[in-house]
């Protein structure tokens, strides 16, 4: 029998962070992994391969609609979604090789097959018909998440599809339609929009991402209806008939009233994840859960069961891969004996599409009821040298800080490449910084990042360039 000081199951970023972490602090580790590669969904059929998708269709969409102005003159491009798909995968490839390597190079032992918790200590791994029970001093449960279905709607994957289903299909929709308007689904529709097909997306709520920032959500709504998406909002689809060539739709609003029905070629429901704990045994080991299905812990990641930790997207938090791969960390730490510890405060948040959205910190609603006291300070892309010279000025970057401490309580930015820019509002928030000292830290020039630098100035009503 073999025995280890850790063994993690689930090898997506926060499993597979926090087995390289405990190796490098000397323990002993092996991973359970019931898919044929590593990586979790993230690298397989999620983060990772929409980003190779969003990618290659946005320089698909630049050559077909932005070179010509830049006097760049090409003849229209032509789509081959084959190799558009075999790009996507060579990606995926590579970072799950990325990752057997790491295990190999930390001296992880992978273990292939269905982990269960037999209790504090055990832990028994299935494949193939056969099993094997594995002692441990401790676990961690790192299983991730799954999608979340419609009830009544059944995801085929071909017609019907999940966020799986949106990365491989075998050619471009005529009409897509959405169901949510989160993250994924705006992203994927993005993808999809740019390669020729019509997007309609559907949302329950009457706004567009969900618990984003309202301001930088509206703005980005129209944004995406100048690209060509069509949003129905306060809106729910009740059933999708399969019956025929084309699918058909129910919606129905959403406070009630009269249905309508909606043609499409494939529909996407995207309307978020639940927490993956299928097999596990959790209930029979004594794992407690919540009422939303989430793996219980106390601050320090600890599970009711004495040796068991939980992280990722299986316990409470945003569903976010970094924050996984934090708290994989963070546990390790703890296990070692070390003082392990992830501000959730400062957790990022990105989205991928053209422009991006990314936010970190408080919104100005949840500043509201909170009854905290801010300022707002906000500047425009349209005024950014560099946005200006490369036509792309679409969006704004808003600070808000303390009225009266000056320090900064949330950041909020839409435009290029706004995913990196967020991170120096990370790094001032992590170390209690205030909006004057974002202010007086010199940027380079040209660069989009000085819109942050003049948000900060206008937070003190003192910005240069408006």
């Amino acid at each position: 029998m073999a025995t280890y000081d850790l063994v993690v199951i689930g090898t997506g970023p926060g499993g597979y962070v926090c087995a390289v972490r405990a190796s490098q602090l000397g323990m002993k580790v092996a991973v359970v992994e019931k898919n044929a590669t590593l990586g979790g969904t993230c690298l397989n059929v999620g983060c990772m391969p929409s980003k190779a998708l969003l990618h290659a269709s946005e320089m698909f969409e630049e050559a077909g609609h932005s070179f010509a102005k830049m006097g760049v003159n090409v003849s229209a491009p032509k789509l081959e979604l084959p190799a558009m798909m075999n790009f996507k995968q060579q990606g995926i490839d590579g970072n799950v090789k990325g990752v057997e390597f790491l295990m190999k190079k930390n001296k992880v032992d992978v273990l292939k097959g269905t982990g269960k918790i037999l209790g504090t200590g055990k832990v028994e791994v299935s494949a193939d018909g056969k099993s094997q029970v594995i002692e441990t001093k401790n676990i961690v449960i790192a299983t991730g998440s799954d999608i979340a279905r419609l009830k009544g709607i059944e995801i085929d994957e071909k017609r019907i599809v999940s966020s799986t289903g949106a990365l491989s299909l075998d050619k471009v929709p005529g009409k897509l339609l959405i169901v949510g308007a989160g993250v994924i689904g705006l992203e994927l529709g993005s993808v999809w929009k740019r390669l020729g097909a019509e997007v309609v997306v559907v949302e329950f709520l009457d706004r567009i991402l969900p618990g984003m920032d309202g301001e930088i959500a509206k703005q980005f709504q129209r944004i995406l209806e100048k690209q060509g998406f069509a949003f129905k909002l306060g809106a729910k689809v009740t059933a999708v008939d399969t019956s025929g060539k084309s699918l058909k739709a129910t919606i129905e609003p959403a406070a009630g009233g009269a249905a309508e029905t909606l043609d499409a070629d494939v529909v996407l429901v995207c309307i978020g994840r639940v927490p993956y704990t299928d097999g596990l045994g959790l209930k029979e080991a004594g794992v407690a859960l919540d009422n939303r299905g989430r793996v219980q812990i106390d601050p320090h990641f600890a599970t009711s069961l004495k040796g068991v930790y939980a992280i990722g997207d299986v316990v409470a938090g945003p569903m976010l891969a970094h924050k996984a791969e934090d708290e994989g960390v963070a546990v390790a730490e703890i296990i070692a004996g070390q003082a392990g510890h992830v501000n959730y405060d400062v957790i990022p948040g990105v989205v991928y599409t053209t422009p991006e959205v990314s936010s970190v910190g408080k919104t100005e609603e949840e500043l509201k009821q909170a009854g905290v006291a801010y300022t707002v300070g906000k500047f425009p892309f349209t005024a950014n040298g560099r946005s200006k010279v490369n036509q792309t000025t679409d969006g704004f970057v808003k600070i808000l800080a303390d009225a009266k401490t000056d320090r900064v309580l949330g950041v909020h930015i839409i435009g290029i490449e706004a995913g990196e820019m967020i991170h120096e509002a990370c790094v001032l928030m992590e170390f209690g910084g205030s909006a004057e000292d974002l202010a007086r830290t010199c940027h380079a020039h040209p660069t989009r990042s000085e819109a942050v630098k003049e948000a900060a100035l206008a937070v003190g009503k003192r910005a240069i360039h408006m």
